[in-house]
């Protein structure tokens, strides 16, 4: 009976990853569980390795968001120079090390850090494969072979007074730092566009709208000021949540008492993380407290909650506004970008829009996973730290990566209807209150129930009644007068003559 061979699914992956088998090259690198062949050209080690074969769940590696992986090389320049500071790492180490760093900073070498974002151990296997990488790519700058960790070790020199507790945290806050500069400047992009629109259509009157029936009158162009200064006050959320990412932990190692950290380097690698980022970091006051609890992650996701309810409510307004062409509101038109319909000929969607909606209802959702993973950890380390470094880096990359589509792809191309917005002004019972200050409540009460009986329009019944001239009619449509916060105060209205005298008082006798 022949016997063949059980050869595991991750050697046959790696020998067809490096090629035929006869010329695939490993180096034997071993951990707490045994030996293990790792590819010789493989800047990772054992413990990505393992990794790699325990946590292949999403699909989505370390690699895909490029400043998570700088957000590494930079928590491990600070954590060398602080070492380095305090008398514990040489300054031919450092100079190594610096190099790596630099390099990853750069933009080299992120193709070798492949752990999934999803994984188990509170971020270790994250925090291994930047230790083992670094270090291989530190040994070839020095001249030494990958795997010749007796001169430059991934755990001695790498993770030196360190532990993944405050190291992944820290390089959490720093990489969300670095994406919410791109999340922010998006957002002030999308607002300006908004704004830019809010000049276009200043002088365009249309029927404001509470509770989705005809309110007052307003221009378009303060409809769109409004979207503008909406997300404006959402960045100043995202930008005022910062100071809770600018807290961070490093010295804190297992669990905040800052056993193996040397004395003087907690302070030390604060000062130095803040001059390598160029953002205000610090050393939390309380190690302890900032290991175990995941508030800065909560209310860092609550500002990005905020945005998307922002952009979500902005984006269902466009639908609404833009709804038609024949049978809606049709305030305005937004671009057609494709065909909306396998059936319908003609049909044009407002797909942007859409898009955006979806976005912010995954953001939410992500919201949620913070929420439920942050009250959830155990003691003195919360666990799941992965799934909210997955929550909120998603949602801050589907943030920046979308919002220059909505304002390219749809915002900027935006026109008005201005026959129709001029019809429903023409139409509206609204504007009957714009006219109180001239007519009167009586009256204006008068012409809304004839107009809602009769199905005229308020301009019409004024103009038969001749209760207004064409020049006056004018006067108070003017936008700068009709939605300025004093109202149409300012046009002069003769005075109605009352249909019966007033009756004289008796004097006594």
């Amino acid at each position: 009976m022949t016997i063949k061979p059980r050869i595991s699914v991750a050697l046959i992956t790696i020998v067809l990853l490096c090629g035929n088998w006869s010329n695939a090259q490993f180096r034997t690198e071993k951990d707490l569980l045994g030996e293990k062949q790792i590819p010789a050209d493989a800047y990772y080690g054992v413990q990505t390795a393992r990794a790699l074969e325990n946590f292949q769940v999403s699909g989505v590696p370390t690699k895909f968001y490029p400043d998570y992986v700088r957000a590494y090389a930079m928590v491990k320049l600070a954590a060398a120079r602080a070492n380095t500071d305090v008398g514990r790492m040489s300054k031919e180490k450092l100079a190594a090390i610096e190099k790596a760093c630099q390099a990853v900073i750069d933009g080299k070498y992120h193709e070798h850090f492949l752990v999934d974002l999803y994984q188990g151990g509170a971020g270790t296997s994250a925090n291994m494969n930047a230790n083992e990488v670094l270090a291989n790519i530190a040994l070839e700058m020095s001249g030494h072979k990958k795997g010749e960790y007796h001169v430059i070790e991934p755990h001695d020199d790498l993770n030196m007074g360190q532990s993944t507790n405050d190291v992944y945290p820290t390089t959490l806050h720093v990489a969300m730092l670095l994406h919410n500069d791109k999340v922010v400047k998006e957002a002030k992009a999308l607002s300006a566009a908004f704004h830019k629109k809010g000049d276009q259509f200043a002088k365009i009157l249309k029927m404001g709208r509470t509770e989705g029936q005809d309110a007052v009158p307003m221009t378009l162009g303060q409809e769109f000021h409004a979207f503008g200064n909406q997300i404006e006050s959402a960045i100043e959320g995202l930008i005022k949540s910062e100071a809770y990412l600018y807290e961070e932990n490093m010295g804190a190692t297992a669990i905040g008492t800052g056993i193996t950290a040397s004395p003087g380097y907690a302070e030390k690698c604060a000062q130095h993380l803040a001059q390598i980022t160029g953002k205000p970091m610090v050393l939390s006051k309380d190690l302890v407290a900032a290991t175990s609890s995941m508030q800065g992650f909560v209310m860092y996701s609550a500002a990005l909650k905020n945005l998307a309810v922002t952009l979500s409510k902005i984006s269902s307004d466009l639908i609404f506004l833009a709804t038609g062409p024949r049978t809606g509101v049709f305030e305005i038109n937004l671009p057609a970008l494709q065909p909306g319909s396998s059936i319908m000929p003609g049909k044009v969607n407002p797909v942007m829009p859409e898009l955006m909606n979806e976005i912010c209802f995954k953001a939410i959702g992500n919201d949620v996973t913070v929420t439920i993973a942050s009250q959830d950890g155990l003691l003195q380390l919360n666990a799941y730290e992965p799934v909210v470094a997955v929550a909120i880096m998603e949602t801050q990359g589907l943030f920046y990566k979308a919002m220059p589509l909505f304002r390219t792809q749809c915002i900027e191309g935006i026109t008005a209807n201005e026959k129709v917005l001029q019809a429903y002004i023409e139409r509206s019972v609204g504007i009957v209150t714009a006219l109180n200050p001239v007519l009167g409540y009586d009256k204006t009460t008068e012409l809304a129930k004839e107009a809602l009986e009769t199905n005229k329009g308020i301009l019409q019944l004024i103009r038969e009644k001749k209760l207004l001239t064409e020049q006056q009619i004018k006067e108070l449509l003017d936008p700068a007068k009709l939605t300025s916060p004093t109202g149409p105060t300012g046009t002069t209205v003769p005075q109605q003559k009352p249909k019966t005298e007033p009756k004289k008082s008796k004097t006594p006798s």
